[in-house]
């Protein structure tokens, strides 16, 4: 069965009523894998019917609150009614930090987000360099990008040998060229209008620019900031990228 991506989110940490934080869900070789976990992301999986309890992976880009926010509430969720209902293990896969930043997490939560060794596990991603996590279902890569010291872009290949290509924040690099080259699927931020640009984030032309020099098959544009939806985001990215493109919706689903 082909592996699907639904938009769990397509928004930013501005306050919105369509647009979540961003967030999406991937589904491939009967695992639910997270990437990102922003304010409302577990409201979002009930509306697309997937359990919290269902997730194997959380991978996170970085550790911006609207990318990461949801982490304790989703740890101490998973303890309800008991640890014994959690039968699916979880891993959390995340940048060179991670480890520190959960800490200080358990300090402030304590009990209420330790799980029992043999359900919950962290891997830590070298944020130097390309780095790889082996999975049965999928294969994993990641690089790391410009926006923080631990962001991480994601390479994700099915058992079909498709890739999906998730840029989390970032602003021009070649890392992000590299991992993304002949990618079926990009999912990229592109925060800001073209004339509007912040340090940190893509625009629509950049993320083209990036998707048409990698020869990425086809590009879904999100994490939109309230200026884009006042202008033809889709037009500015045309003009640097031939290929398909989608504009990410709340709750839209895609096929790789």
């Amino acid at each position: 069965m082909a592996s699907q991506v639904t938009i769990l989110g397509s928004g930013t940490c501005v306050p919105s009523l369509t647009r979540n934080p961003c967030s999406f869900l991937m589904q491939t070789g009967g695992e639910n894998l997270l990437f990102d976990c922003g304010p409302g992301t577990m409201r979002r999986l009930l509306e697309v019917g997937v359990s919290i309890m269902d997730i194997s992976h959380i991978f996170l880009s970085h550790f911006h609150p609207d990318h990461s926010n949801e982490l304790a509430a989703f740890l101490f969720a998973l303890k309800y009614p008991a640890p014994a209902a959690q039968k699916q293990p979880l891993t959390i896969v995340a940048g060179q930090g991670f480890r520190s930043f959960f800490e200080r997490l358990k300090k402030v939560y304590g009990r209420w987000i330790v799980l029992p060794p043999d359900l919950f596990s962290v891997v830590e991603l070298d944020t130097k360099d390309a780095d790889r996590h082996n999975c049965t279902a999928f294969g994993i890569a990641s690089m790391p990008v410009s926006h923080r010291p631990e962001s991480l872009a994601y390479r994700i290949v099915d058992a079909d040998g498709k890739a999906l290509v998730y840029s989390g924040d970032t602003d021009v690099c070649d890392g992000l060229t590299d991992i993304a080259t002949d990618a079926d699927l990009m999912i990229c931020e592109s925060a800001f209008p073209d004339d509007q640009k912040a340090d940190g984030h893509l625009t629509p032309s950049l993320a083209g620019k990036i998707a048409q020099t990698a020869a990425v098959r086809r590009l879904v544009l999100t994490h939109f900031y309230p200026a884009c939806e006042n202008v033809d985001i889709e037009k500015q990215c045309r003009s640097t990228y031939s290929g398909p493109i989608v504009l990410a919706r709340d709750l839209m689903t895609l096929t790789l």
